[in-house]
């Protein structure tokens, strides 16, 4: 049997208090079975005044996660949050562990740090729950390092965020160790039998007929219906406003799409006029551009809590939207109403906890036990345990 609690504190400045309000919650929700293992997100201001690590450390469970800029758990909403989603089982077992620094590739780091987990472990993970640094490299490497490693397990997770607008403050986080560009990691093990949900922007916000990616290499794409991809920005008015306009691209070419489109969120422009996507956009997709309406976000989300309520058997659940859906939001003066949406919305006798992400990983589809990973832009991607 699984279960999960969910506990919070706003207490940025008194490591103490911060680790009584912790610890007191815990005790209240939970009794800590044989296995057990913790997510944390936090604001950066709770690394920066030392109340991170103290909580972390008076917690007798691995934990690993990200910063963020606004969080929900079952009691709170807000954006100066420190929260944290446990973990307690007999017959699921954690192993979590970080890997060590990457820089030009995610496969090395994520071989060697698997290789040390899999010595102590003699069967295969059922979920990988990834966090990987903001920006660091294009979200399909750090899937595809997992998928390599560990075929066949769906991998789920989130990229660093924060509230800045150069991404600066972004960092990861293992046992209250903060990093800039190390991955932390939970590999879950045994009963547990993940599900996943997907929320994105509606079709009926397209803004552009459908074009096709005619020259790309990874995440750059050089031409888009044959012509220059810059040219391509510039007829459609999208080259200052750029990073508001999301894209939903079918993996046409692919022997794994499933027929399910991702979006992909625009990053900028090389000196020859190529486009860099946060993703990989492969040559041959085709792609429209969606207008990212706050409505529309509201509208989404709530549909997809709705349908975690009809699920049988739920412990938890893990809701991670983009930052660029609360960029949306703020713009109404809303920043906080898809968080929200989540405590109104669920049954709250669901621990959840929900925070904005830098890139969110989620499978599209599981079929036949074979999961479809995908790196997604713009999207709630949601875990129900």
């Amino acid at each position: 049997m699984l279960k999960c609690a969910s506990v919070y504190t706003s207490e940025v400045d008194r490591p103490e208090i911060a680790i009584n309000e912790i610890k007191e919650q815990l005790n209240k929700k939970i009794t800590l079975l044989e296995h057990s293992a913790g997510i944390v997100m936090c604001h950066p201001e709770f690394i920066n005044s030392g109340v991170l690590k103290a909580v972390c450390e008076n917690l007798p469970f691995d934990l690993a996660g990200i910063t963020t800029s606004s969080q929900a758990v079952n009691d709170e909403t807000g954006e100066l949050l420190l929260t944290f989603f446990v973990m307690t089982s007999d017959d699921v077992k954690f192993k979590a562990g970080i890997t060590e620094n990457m820089i030009d590739t995610a496969d090395g780091p994520v071989e060697a740090a698997y290789k040390k987990i899999s010595a102590e472990m003699t069967d295969i993970p059922k979920l990988a729950l990834i966090f990987p640094p903001f920006g660091l490299l294009a979200g399909d490497a750090y899937v595809k390092a997992w998928e390599k490693i560990i075929p066949g397990v769906p991998v789920f997770g989130t990229c660093a965020a924060d509230d800045t607008a150069t991404f600066c403050e972004c960092q990861t986080i293992y046992n209250g160790t903060n990093y800039k560009t190390a991955m932390p990691f939970v590999l879950c093990y045994g009963n547990i039998n993940p599900q996943f949900l997907i929320a994105t922007l509606s079709e009926n916000n397209t803004i552009s007929s459908k074009a096709e990616i005619t020259k790309a290499n990874g995440n750059c794409v050089y031409e888009i219906n044959h012509g220059r991809a810059l040219k391509y920005f510039e007829d459609m008015g999208f080259v200052d406003s750029v990073i508001y306009t999301p894209f939903m691209i079918d993996f046409l070419k692919r022997e794994d799409y499933d027929g399910v489109p991702v979006i992909r969120g625009h990053s900028s422009f090389t000196e020859e006029g190529a486009a860099i996507f946060y993703g990989d956009v492969d040559e041959g997709s085709t792609f429209t551009m969606l207008k990212c309406d706050p409505d529309d976000i509201v509208a989404t989300t709530r549909e997809k809590l709705q349908q975690i309520n009809q699920l049988s058997g739920v412990n938890g659940t893990l809701l991670f939207p983009c930052g660029v859906r609360r960029v949306a939001l703020l713009s109404v003066n809303k920043p906080l109403i898809e968080l929200q949406s989540a405590r109104d919305t669920l049954n709250p006798r669901i621990p959840f906890m929900m925070g904005y992400a830098g890139g969110e990983i989620c499978p599209t589809s599981v079929k036949n036990g074979i999961p479809t990973n995908r790196f997604h832009n713009h999207t709630l991607v949601i875990l129900v345990i």
